[in-house]
């Protein structure tokens, strides 16, 4: 690794290759100062990141290419979306979309070493890719990047170039947890058994079960990414002491940042591994508790696209869905409001217009109540969704467009 200065490193970006690929840190982890330079530095490029965050360019020249599209490239006219599995997207940086350009903010150095601290993710994969193309990796040193264990840790002769940096980390704008995600927080906690291990995706849902888990004992977290609340189960004594918490990324603010800082108890591992429905299926009693924009009396979950247009993506949530079903003992839930305040309509709908992000789950679960799907026949599990998930407002409408479908309703002539 030699560490440039920013004209050298401006220097050496513009002799890249004709509109190169570049994969850059996503999150809240990505190297700001560094992609800035590459984009003064070369006038057309790929840009390709997993949930950017507002900043990163956007001008004529730059094409945005994600698999999860973040705030940042939400809505853009020259956004490529590739649909794919988490799990898979380090496959697809390997055939189908090999990088010329890697991007990384590291921590600084420690023992011939650095970190990729709050973010690994499909970076690993995207380094090698890299690397056997001949491609550039290219690292932002922070000092205030936690050096954090596992997959991330990489050796410094593994980077090609680097620049100091020393600039605070960013962080998500704090959520206030509504009444209505409490109370869909303490119904799925009701759902979470003794010593379960746990999944949770971003979001104020997920939050508010984080929250309602804090006097529980004995719990594990083997996840795609994780928060600021599971600091909080940490602090309560909810955590087992003995286990590890891992996970891919960390999504959170600076207490969060400082807890994984050499901390031996967190181990943030590629997407491969945290992700893989296998190794999920291995974790005990592993509960996969994520959101949807939208469900269906199918028990299918819309978890992607808003009026067909994508919003979001995939995500983990399909990996960690088939994982938690096989896991002994474990359940797969789908928490979100019965009722979009905005929109000013119901989430749940007869049946979903657009493209399915996961089905067959094991249980919805809204502030009406909760919905019992898995082993239950297709008119028991549409039946459960109108009396315990939907909004009242909704469930006379639901009844009849669910008897034209099809399914044997009680109330329905």
């Amino acid at each position: 690794m030699r560490i440039l200065s920013e004209s050298r490193l401006s220097a050496v970006l513009s002799a890249a290759v004709t509109c190169p690929r570049v994969v850059v840190s996503g999150n809240f982890a990505t190297p700001h100062r560094t992609l800035e330079l590459l984009d003064k530095a070369v006038s057309e490029y790929r840009l390709f990141a997993l949930n950017a965050q507002p900043g990163i360019p956007d001008r004529d020249g730059v094409t945005l290419e994600t698999p999860f599209v973040g705030a940042g490239m939400r809505g853009k006219k020259t956004l490529r979306y590739f649909p794919s599995r988490l799990s898979l997207v380090p496959r697809l940086l390997q055939q189908a979309l090999p990088p010329d350009i890697v991007l990384i903010h590291t921590s600084t150095p420690v023992d011939g070493c650095v970190s990729l601290g709050t973010e690994v993710n499909i970076l690993p994969a995207a380094i090698e890719a890299a690397r056997a193309r001949g491609g550039l990796v290219i690292a932002q040193l922070n000092p205030r990047m936690p050096y954090t264990y596992g997959d991330g840790v990489l050796a410094c002769d593994e980077v090609d170039y680097a620049i100091e940096v020393d600039e605070p980390l960013a962080s998500p704008a704090p959520r206030p947890i509504s009444e209505v995600s409490q109370e869909i927080g303490a119904r799925v906690a009701d759902l979470v058994p003794a010593g379960a291990t746990l999944q949770l995706g971003i979001g104020a849902v997920p939050d508010a079960v984080l929250a309602a888990l804090t006097s529980r004992r004995g719990l594990a977290v083997w996840s795609e990414m994780f928060s600021d609340g599971v600091l909080g189960l940490e602090r309560a004594g909810a955590l087992d002491p003995d286990s590890q918490v891992t996970a891919s990324f960390v999504f959170g603010g600076a207490e969060l940042y400082d807890w994984v800082d050499r901390n031996p108890r967190v181990r943030l591992l590629r997407t491969e591994k945290t992700n893989d429905p296998g190794l999920i299926a291995r974790q005990p009693r592993l509960v996969s508790i994520n959101s949807a924009l939208q469900i269906d009396l199918y028990a299918q979950a819309n978890a992607s696209r808003v009026h067909d247009v994508i919003y979001s993506g995939f995500g983990g949530q399909t990996d960690f869905v088939v994982g938690a079903l096989h896991s002994p003992g474990g359940r797969a839930i789908i928490a979100l409001p019965s009722w979009h305040p905005k929109a000013d309509v119901s989430t749940v709908v007869p049946r979903l217009a657009g493209p399915v992000t996961s089905f067959q789950h094991s249980y919805f679960v809204s502030e009406q109540g909760a919905a019992a799907i898995w082993g239950h026949d297709a008119g028991e599990q549409a039946e459960q969704i109108i009396e315990h998930v939907a909004h009242p407002r909704a469930r006379d409408e639901l009844r009849e467009a669910g008897r034209l479908l099809g399914f044997a309703l009680r109330g329905v002539n």
